[in-house]
Parts: C-alpha cells; structure tokens; sequence
C-alpha cells in the first residue's frame, strides 16, 4: 500500500534532476525463471476462495464476507501489496499491465510456458472487477480502509479489521477509477477474444458502461471515496484516464468513436500537453501517448494525424528522458537505475521499462529510430537500456542484490508484508490478534516464514542503498503494479530474437519502401577455417531520410563432416539480428533450429542497420 507523498508539478514538463552515468555490470540471467515467479507472486496476493490448482500453499482462504455489509458480492480480487486492503485503482491498472503484456509478448509468454498462468492471474482481476461493477452506473473502489487495516498486523486469514466496501456512482463520480477500470476490461477483452469469446464479449460490454460512466458523470473518485486520499490519491486528476480508457477501447474494438475522442480531447485532456517521466497507477499520460503513436505509425490515425503526432512527440520525449538524452531527464542512481522518489521507487522502474520495450519494438517495425534532443537512438539500444533496468532489479548492482524476492542468492529476507511476515495458517493455526501481530511478528528480526516467491519489493534508494528490515516499508514492501508491467519485459527478454520475429508485425504494417540506389556489393570475409563468411546486402531503404540496408549472412561449411557448436562474433552491429541465438559470452551461436552445420551445407542470418556491413567472424566451432 502506498500512502500518497508525492507532489504535483503545475508545469507541462516534470523537471527532473540529470542522471548519472550508469556502472558496467555485467550478469547473465534467467528471465524464464523470473517470469515464472513474477507470476507466482499474484497467487500469493489473492482474496477470496482459493483455488484447487493455487501454487503458493501457505496462503488460505480469506475475504470470504467481503461486500455482504453493502449487500454484494466482492469476494475474490487482489491485496495490492503488504496491507489486506482491496483498493481498486491499482488494482485495475495491475490488470491492465498484465494484459498488455500478453497482448504484446502472448507468444513469447507461450513459449516459456507461463502464459496459462499469466491469463489466469489476468481472470483472477477481472472476475473481481466484474462483480465490483454490478449496475451500469455503479462501481465498488475499495474494500476496508487503509487506517483500521495499519493499526493491525493480521495474515489476511484472521482480518478483524473493517470490511466496508466503498463505491462511486452518478451522484458520487470517480472517472479515474471509472476509466482505469473500464480500460482494464478492454484490455483483458484482447486477451480473451481468442480462448475465451463468451467472456471477452462479456468484459468489452463492462468496458463501455464505464467509459461511459467515466466520461459522463466527471469528477475524481478521491473526492467520493475519501479514505483512498492517503492511500492511492489520484494526483493526475482524471483527463490521463479517459484517454486511456478510450485507447484500449479503439484497441479492444475498432470503433472509430474511440479513436476520434483520443483526437478531440487530446489537447483539453492533456495528452497531447503533458511531457511525463513517470507512468504508473495514477499518472498514465507516457502509456496513452505510447498507444496512439503506435496507432499513427500503423496508419490508424484517420483525419488524428496531427493530434497523434502530438501524442507521439510526448511519448518520445519520455522514451529520452529516460535514456539520459532529452533536455530534462530522469534522475538516476550511480548504480544506474532511474529514481524518482524514496517511497516504492521500482514501480516507475518496471513501469518505465515496458514501454521503453515496446516503443523499441514498434519503432523497428517502422522501421525508424528515435530522434532525442542529444542525438538519435537506435531501438536496440531502446531495449538495451531497458534490460539494464530489469538487470539491476535482478542483480546487477552495487549492492548485488536481488529485489525480487527468491530470485538470486541475496534478496530480501524482511519483507514489509503480513501475510509472508507470520506463519502460515496451515503450519499453526492459532489466531493472531491485531496488535499481537505486531508484537509476536512484525517485530521480529529472523526472516519471513514464508517466501514471498517474485515479489518486487520497493527498492533501493537515490544512492543504491538498501536496508533489509521488515519496519522500512518505504524500500521492502511489495506491490502488484511493480509486478505488472515486468511481465512482458521478462518474456519479451527470454525470448530473445526469435520470439521477436514471431511478434512483429501485427498492427503496424511496413512502411512503402522505394528501391534505392545500388546495392554495397557482396562482402567476403576470408575463410575461418572450414567455415567461409559470406554477407551481402540485400535490400534497401530510406525511412525518414535515412537509409537503411538489410543484410544478409551466409555461413557455409566448406568441410566433409559435420560442425557444432559455432561460436559467431559481430561486431560494429547497429541494428536488430534475426537467426543466431545470443550466447552468454556476447557472442552468437547457431539458431535453436540448427544445432549444426552439415557438410557442403549453409546457415543464414540478417540483420539490418543503416551503416556499412558489420564485422562477422567465426572464433570456434567443433569439428565431428
């Protein structure tokens, strides 16, 4: 739970301090294993009844009377962190992001094996959300309240705090949280159109009501659900809502009405205004302004495109705010990693990375780069930068610790979270009392009983410190939206090139491509040893007054026996690469689909970028 101490800047850029020069460290990691527990630690988070295939065993039932004071059904949903507080905003977004992870990354989540559970952790959202929605005009935003809840430290199995449920209607509006979750049900809708048509239909339905509800009846669900001002108060206000709201209601169903409202409210509602360096549970301007420059590039502007151009110009400055090469940059740590405030800071960094990752890959299948203030930037350098960040989270840094919880040999063993804090109910079930809690457990300094398996915890501070003790809430306690958006960095990081080319493009076809001046002519590099490297370019471009070569490489075994294990080095490379398998060295090996090279017989690889061949050679290779 996070209790609100930011401030709100009044300019239309956030003015933010220079970053440092990250260090050079270097890990190798595994991201299936840490997409598989980011996701795990949903199941840990659950309300409700759990059920038969729960993983996280420690966990019990808990909720079970939650809205029955209100007369309706709330069982189930989401405790947004360390608390036993359902609170809905957060919640929404956490749905949001974990869906626009599979809506991008689905087939990279596939390959890894975790996209059944990653859809599921997505239903386990929006069944919740669709009984908080029960009439058109009517939604439930919170159930119990964050002060009852602090002066206790229960396992959410033994709650004697409040339940009360807290809703917004037409009398008491809350756009905000209206719009968040509208655009959640559209969102998961994308996700379900193919496995799940009846329930996808279903989620679209809720999406237009609270759209419309959002939009007709404004105000800020604050202001209608006070006890949430400490807690998750809506700093932006509510004009970054209903432009994301309407951006995933274009993207759920193609209806114009959307797309044209991203167009005629774009400047009163801020999107075309504000220029961000944050994205999260409230300030959503950097992802509306990402979706609808995707929208542009795919030719889906209509008679928008100068709008969206706006938008597009926005979103771009904070994808070089963040890279260190705008005006007005994010602050960073010495160790590297973006920071904005003390209290919870990886939530900015996850959230920051995801769009970074997907800005990359929609600028390749433009076939364009980014033009920052301090110079232009390639899209893998895009995603380089945002595999720094998760690498740090991972590992990678001053310290050498890990802040996802279970991850690495040192993580955080104190996490600010009543449920891991205090023994399962399954090992001892004696009640824990509200203020016993705090005496028996809270206060004790071994590490949890239970392992919050994939928990992001808040991070380390503006100097790379942190201190692993239960009480420092501000750096330990976890959150569902630090989870959220890692989801489809994780799987977009696993799979590596070869889940890349399966994904693009879907919505932004390629540009018209003319044919250009002759090509370089066909480069041969002198034989490593059996193997002869051959590249040649084989077509070219110009996007955006730069010119661009797609090269293509042939490694072919000269020899009359079989070759494995090819160790391939390129250098002086720009650009993406389809066809070999990055290795751990920084060298490449032959693709997955080719774990040899027969004799007589060849390899091929491409890569594109806009400047002479790249440097390929052969270091190794295995003669059998």
């Amino acid at each position: 739970m996070e209790v609100s101490m930011r401030l709100c800047s009044t300019a239309a850029t956030l003015f933010l301090l220079i970053g440092v020069v990250p260090l050079a460290l270097a890990g190798v990691h595994d991201y299936r294993q840490a997409l598989t527990k980011s996701i795990l630690f949903f199941e840990a988070q659950r309300s409700g009844y759990l059920p038969g295939n729960q993983r996280v065993k420690w966990r019990g039932h808990s909720g079970l009377m939650d809205g029955k004071v209100n007369g309706v059904d709330l069982v189930g949903g989401y405790y947004d962190a360390g608390d036993n507080v359902k609170f809905g905003l957060p919640m929404a977004f956490t749905v949001t992001m974990m869906s626009w992870s599979i809506i991008e990354y689905g087939k990279q989540m596939a390959t890894s094996g975790e996209l059944g559970h990653a859809m599921d952790a997505i239903k386990w959202g929006t069944d919740y959300l669709i009984k908080a929605h029960p009439q058109p005009h009517v939604l439930y935003g919170e159930v119990g309240d964050g002060n009852t809840d602090h002066y206790c430290w229960q396992r959410p199995e033994d709650m004697t705090t409040s339940r009360k449920a807290y809703r917004i209607d037409q009398n008491n509006p809350g756009s905000d949280l209206a719009g968040e979750t509208a655009a959640a049900m559209a969102a998961a809708a994308i996700v379900f159109r193919r496995y799940n048509p009846a329930y996808s239909k279903k989620l679209l339905t809720h999406a237009y009501q609270l759209f419309d509800f959002a939009d007709k009846y404004r105000g800020k669900y604050d202001s209608s659900i006070t006890v949430a001002q400490k807690y998750y108060r809506s700093v932006s206000g509510y004009g970054d809502e209903l432009l994301w709201a309407a951006a995933w209601l274009f993207k759920a169903s193609g209806n114009q009405y959307y797309l044209n409202y991203l167009g005629r409210n774009g400047d009163a509602l801020g999107g075309t205004g504000w220029s961000m360096t944050e994205f999260g549970w409230d300030v959503k301007y950097a992802g509306v302004q990402t979706l609808v420059a995707k929208f542009l590039m795919g030719g889906k502007a209509r008679g928008n495109r100068a709008v969206f151009g706006k938008y597009q110009e926005k979103a771009e400055n904070f994808m070089c705010a963040c890279l260190g090469k705008s005006s007005r940059n994010v602050q960073k740590t010495p160790g590297g990693l973006i920071f904005r405030q003390r209290w919870n800071n990886l939530q900015f960094v996850t959230s920051a990375s995801f769009l970074l990752t997907v800005y990359s890959d929609y600028l390749t299948s433009a076939r364009r780069n980014l033009r920052c203030s301090s110079g232009t930037v390639t899209p893998p350098e895009l995603l380089a930068f945002a595999k720094s960040q998760v690498d740090y989270i991972l590992g990678d840094n001053p310290r050498a610790t890990s802040y996802m919880v279970g991850y690495g040999r040192r993580y955080p063993q104190q996490v600010h979270h009543r449920g891991s804090s205090i023994v399962s109910i399954k090992v001892n079930p004696t009640f824990v009392s509200c203020r016993g809690g705090y005496a028996t457990w809270y206060s004790r300094k071994a590490s949890d009983p239970n392992l919050l398996t994939g928990a992001i915890v808040g991070g380390p501070d503006a100097y790379d410190n942190f201190a692993d003790q239960r009480d420092n809430y501000q750096q330990t306690e976890p959150a569902t939206y630090n989870n959220a958006p890692l989801l489809g960095v994780l799987a977009r990081l696993h799979a590596g090139h070869a889940g890349y080319n399966q994904l693009l493009p879907v919505d932004i076809p390629l540009l018209n491509l003319k044919p250009t001046a002759a090509q370089p002519k066909p480069k041969v590099t002198p034989s490593s040893g059996l193997i002869a490297v051959t590249q040649k370019a084989t077509s070219s471009w110009i996007a955006k007054g730069k010119k661009y070569y797609r090269y293509s490489v042939t490694l072919t075994n000269k020899s009359n026996k079989t070759i494995k294990k090819v160790n391939v080095s390129v250098s002086k490379l720009y650009g993406p690469l389809w066809g070999l398998t990055k290795t751990a060295g920084g060298s490449y090996g032959l693709p997955t689909w080719a774990s040899s090279i027969p004799a007589g017989k060849s390899v091929e690889f491409v890569y594109i970028h806009t400047a002479s061949p790249a440097q390929v050679s052969v270091s190794s290779y295995t003669l059998t």
